[in-house]
């Protein structure tokens, strides 16, 4: 089954921004395009108001003009329009899609916000991988700034967690673009010590002791997918650091940031993005992509992921 590319779209530079890395996508992948435009139900309806299609809309007339007039091809489209809250209408829609994009913020807010509300939502509560396509010219800090540069896909690497879906979409999505994967394995760094009073304090550890276990267990959780995906070609960078701040340092020049979507968990059953993934949507140079978790116990063939194909 092939699953299209979901672009969410309400008219704003940032979303048309993202509209267009959309089309890009769809046409790499080879899969159908999905254009949704969910207009904001008022205020005063009721909490049991249900979302529906409408068939006037000037946002998707603009844009299904300017798909029509682009250089350079386009996927097959279909346009969608909804009445709802974005953020529940996006979460229903990406269920039928293989990713669903938007734009680091759209017409409403504050123009001072790094990342607007929906694509905050989108982000959490999808059902697809997101990626959320930041306003051009986010500089990395100067202090962040990190050697490494030219096309390439970023993957956060934990090592202390079994999760692979990010792992295997950022394989897929190097390989589909033809390009290098660079995977960032960051452990903490100076590390936290606690002593109680009058107690002697943890001895020292040496940071190159922990530096190379941490590539130790990195190359232990590259190793099936390096199998797997034999013409992507791998850098693996282990930083010692904040882990938000590192991937953000590495997004300078990449074509895509990818990392993990928090797993639900008995005691917090809710979903979360994540303090460090907010704060790489937030601050990230390059476009961001969020990753669903897979449910526990089960796997994706990371040929797959993320390329809406079974």
């Amino acid at each position: 089954m092939t699953l299209p590319v979901i672009a969410a779209v309400d008219g704003s530079e940032d979303s048309l921004r993202a509209l267009e890395w959309a089309v890009l996508t769809a046409l790499m992948r080879g899969v159908p395009l999905r254009v949704l435009h969910v207009r904001q139900y008022p205020a005063w309806a009721p909490p049991e108001f249900v979302a529906v299609d409408t068939a006037d809309d000037p946002v998707l007339d603009q844009v299904r003009a300017r798909i029509e007039q682009r250089a350079g091809g386009r996927p097959d489209v279909e346009y969608l329009s909804r009445v709802g809250s974005p953020g529940s209408v996006l979460a229903e829609v990406s269920t039928e899609g293989s990713l669903l994009v938007v734009g680091s913020r759209g017409r409403g807010g504050f123009a001072s916000l790094l990342l607007g509300s929906t694509g905050i939502a989108a982000a959490r509560d999808a059902h697809c991988p997101v990626v959320v396509v930041p306003r051009p010219g986010r500089q990395v800090p100067q202090e962040l700034a990190d050697a490494s540069v030219g096309p390439r896909v970023v993957v956060g690497l934990g090592v202390d967690h079994a999760g692979d879906a990010a792992l295997e979409f950022a394989f897929a999505e190097a390989e589909l673009r033809r390009v290098r994967l660079q995977a960032v394995a960051v452990y903490p760094w100076p590390p936290q010590m606690w002593a109680v009073p009058g107690e002697f304090s943890l001895p020292v550890i040496e940071e190159a002791s922990v530096a190379a276990e941490t590539r130790t267990l990195a190359e232990e959780r590259l190793a099936p997918l390096r199998e797997r995906h034999p013409r992507v070609e791998v850098d693996l960078a282990v930083d010692g650091g904040d882990a938000a701040g590192r991937l953000v340092a590495h997004s300078r020049d990449a074509e895509l940031v990818v990392v993990g979507r928090h797993q639900r968990r008995l005691l917090v059953p809710t979903r979360m993005v994540g303090s460090v993934t907010q704060a790489v949507l937030l601050h990230a140079a390059s476009p961001v992509a969020v990753v669903v978790p897979h449910p526990q116990g089960e796997t994706a063939h990371p040929a797959d992921e993320g390329t809406g194909r079974e």
